[in-house]
């Protein structure tokens, strides 16, 4: 065995070994709180992705969406059939579009007490917040109710934030916070969104 060959066993055994230490050292079993933000293409992705994988196993869940849910969107159209998966619907859309802070208010407020009861059910195993940082950044939603509601949720339960610049309070909650940076954006070129692919 050569030595490259060698120094290359020797690192991953460590790695395997450093492995097998934090699994063993993980020991508690309880819900998560994941935050996928920043400024990259792939937050609702990937929140979807949690959600096929969740109900793969049979799992209740439960997905908000704030901003895009009046926009096709293929996951949901994929998945909607599942008996275990409800997905509640922001009304007016885009915010930024409607010019109309009332009935965004009240759009808003109508699809968080949904969230608000999916959040109180022990039987609904994940709930997507799905671009609700927005509603935060916009003053539609508190984050004291925001965070309370999230605190108060089911032991096992999980809770996927996603959205652009996550509000410092719900971060400092995160058990896990994944943030998405753009390199470079298609958008960007001129390139239009790709049905099948962004949406």
């Amino acid at each position: 065995m050569s030595d490259r060959d060698t120094r290359h066993k020797q690192s991953m055994q460590k790695l395997k070994a450093h492995v097998d230490e934090k699994v063993a050292a993980a020991t508690e079993q309880r819900g998560l709180l994941l935050v996928f933000t920043g400024n990259g293409k792939g937050k609702t992705t990937a929140a979807w992705g949690t959600v096929t994988r969740a109900l793969g196993y049979g799992y209740r869940v439960g997905v908000i969406q704030f901003i895009k849910g009046q926009w096709e969107c293929g996951e949901r159209e994929r998945l909607v059939e599942d008996p275990n998966l409800e997905v509640a619907i922001m009304g007016t859309g885009f915010t930024w579009e409607t010019q109309n802070r009332a009935a965004d208010t009240a759009a808003c407020r109508e699809v968080w007490a949904a969230a608000e009861r999916m959040l109180a059910d022990p039987e609904v195993y994940l709930v997507v917040l799905d671009e609700i940082t927005y509603m935060l950044k916009f003053g539609y939603l508190d984050i004291a109710t925001v965070r309370r509601a999230i605190e108060n949720r089911p032991a096992e339960q999980s809770v996927i934030v996603t959205g652009r610049n996550a509000h410092r309070e719900l971060l400092a909650m995160a058990d896990t916070i994944t943030e998405m940076q753009e390199v470079r954006h298609a958008f960007n070129a001129g390139l239009q969104a790709r049905r099948g692919i962004d949406y």
